[in-house]
């Protein structure tokens, strides 16, 4: 997935992420923080059932 492309991913799970901050990291960061996000989203999910 491209920086872009993770950025977008982020932002659709994390509404109030800012696409101008997450620019600020890279590419490896922004994957660990897009699968932490999954995980948490999943979670909630399954709480929430």
């Amino acid at each position: 997935m491209s920086k872009r492309e993770l950025i977008d991913c982020i932002c659709e799970i994390n509404r109030s992420a800012k696409p101008e901050f997450l620019a600020n990291f890279s590419e490896e960061e922004l994957n660990t923080y897009l699968e932490h996000l999954m995980e948490l989203d999943v979670e909630e999910l399954a709480v929430s059932c």
